[in-house]
Order: structure tokens, then sequence, then C-alpha cells
């Protein structure tokens, strides 16, 4: 059998894939398998070290997600793609040629498989007499070769359902990875709005709670609180929100920290300023508090 890739051609359709989408490798030997309609599935041992090769030489990268490797192209590997675009064109045909070929000599393997087993029924048959010992011999060899007629449409049921299980594994994972990015969207969006109503509730409490209770008493300057837009807060809005809304929470809490530092550093804290302080933490924990507790 002809090799299915051709020299260096697998390192190319390897970062084709990849340029798709981000990758583990059992997903790479299925898409694979998949892309040959189940007559063709690369080893671990074909596609791993040549996944390692490309990371060596800095066309892909990979994180660690659930224990597996997750592959996915650099902006060197993509450079490479679209120098190579006419080869890669023609490695599409060469698959598809290869496709071909692989099926052509399954068919062959059956047919031949199938004239060697009625030549040698013929030949039984030419050779038997009335005797019921060889009239057992033709009836076994009738059998045999219904056997074998019917593995091998089991096996072309099977890899047939393997090709069809692939796409739809893979359709599948596409769809839970955009569920997923969507409920983390909505989860930010629900939680933001929530502590923007309780904030309100507040009167801007932490945004301004540092010019509050700092001009309340001593030489310090009092600092000018920062009043929430009708949009939403301009205080720490450079914090753009990430996928995890509780990480977004300890973001806001270490700003609120160190804006309370620095203003304490700056002026200076007087007992009087100090108690005040307690006061209106006291309120916007108590708050803030409520409003993440589940309705």
């Amino acid at each position: 059998m002809p090799p299915v890739f051709a020299h260096g051609r697998l390192r190319l359709y390897l970062l084709k894939l990849l340029d798709e989408a981000p990758r583990h490798g059992y997903e790479v030997i299925r898409l694979l398998e998949e892309r040959f309609q189940g007559l063709y599935a690369p080893s671990a041992g074909t596609v791993y070290p040549r996944l390692a090769k490309l990371e060596a030489e800095g066309l892909v990268t990979y994180a660690t997600e659930g224990g597996r490797k997750v592959y996915s192209i650099t902006e060197a590997g993509r450079a490479e793609l679209a120098d190579r675009g006419g080869e890669l064109a023609d490695l599409e045909l060469e698959i598809r040629d290869s496709v071909s070929e692989l099926a052509a000599e399954i068919r062959d393997d059956v047919r031949g498989a199938a004239g060697d087993l009625r030549r040698e029924m013929r030949a039984a048959a030419a050779s038997a007499s009335a005797t019921p010992v060889e009239d057992e011999s033709w009836k076994a060899a009738k059998e045999e070769l219904r056997k074998a007629k019917q593995e091998w449409k089991e096996q072309a049921r099977r890899a047939k359902d393997e090709s069809r299980r692939a796409r739809e594994e893979a359709q599948q994972a596409r769809r839970q990875a955009k569920e997923a990015q969507e409920r983390a969207r909505e989860e930010v969006q629900r939680i933001a709005a929530q502590l923007q109503e309780q904030f309100s509730r507040t009167g801007g409490m932490i945004g301004s709670l540092a010019g509050a209770w700092l001009g309340n008493g001593g030489s310090a300057a009092p600092r000018t609180p920062t009043a929430p837009g009708p949009a939403g807060w301009s205080w720490a809005e450079d914090l753009e929100p990430t996928a995890d809304p509780a990480r977004d929470l300890d973001r806001l809490l270490d700003r609120f920290r160190d804006d309370i530092r620095d203003a304490a550093r700056d002026h200076g804290v007087t007992p009087a300023q100090l108690s005040e302080a307690r006061a209106h933490l006291a309120a916007a924990a108590a708050r803030i508090e409520a409003g993440l507790r589940p309705a």
C-alpha cells in the first residue's frame, strides 16, 4: 500500500488542523480518521512526536487542560501555512486520491478473498462424491462463505458508524464550547448588574468611601468621591472582566483595598476617621454580602 502522506506532508496537515481550532492529540487522530472516512487512522506514535517537533520549532504551542495538552497554532505556524498555500491545496487533492486508493485496495482484497473461496468451493464440489461426509464438506464451505460475507458487511458498517460518531462528537464539542462561553458571559453580566444595583443602594459606597471618611476631620484634604455615570461605574473601569465572576470580584476588592491604603498613606488616619471608616466598611460589607446571597 502506498504511504498515505508523502514526506513532510503530515506535518503540514497538522498545522492546517490546528489552524482550524485548538485540539489535543487524540482529537487530531480522530479527525484524521474522519477525513479518511475511517480507512486510515495514524497511531499516537506518529502524531505526538510530530506535534512535539512543531512545538519545539515554535510553530505551535500548548496549554494543559484536564491533564491533556491542547495544541494551538502560533503566528509563525500561520505564516508557514500562508507561504505553503499551494502545497496545501495539492495535499488536499492527495488526500482525496489516498482515500480512493485505500478504498480500491480494500475492494480488491475483498474480491480476491471471495474469489479464492469460490474457487476452493468449486474444487471441493468437483471432487466431491455423493457420500454424506462430502455433502457435509460442501455445506461447511457454503457456511464459511456466508460468514465471510457477513463479516465484511459488519466491518463496513462499523467503519461507517465510527466516521459518523466522529463527526457528531466534533459537532457536539463545538456546541458545548459555544454554550459554555455564552453561560460564562451571561454569568459575568448577571453578577455585574447585581453588584451595580447593590452599589446604587449604598449611594456609591465603594467608589466614594475613601473621600467620605477622610474628609471628616484632621488636617488631611478630603478626596472627591467618584460618582457613578448613567451607564455604570467609572471606578476601576480599567479592569476588564474575565470569564470567572468570582475572580473579577476579587480583583475589585483588591483595587478597593489598594485605593484605601493609598489614601491613608498619603493623608494619614486619625482615631475618629478610623471609627468612621469601620462603620462605613461594616455597612458596605453587609449590603454586598446580602446582594451575593441567592434570592
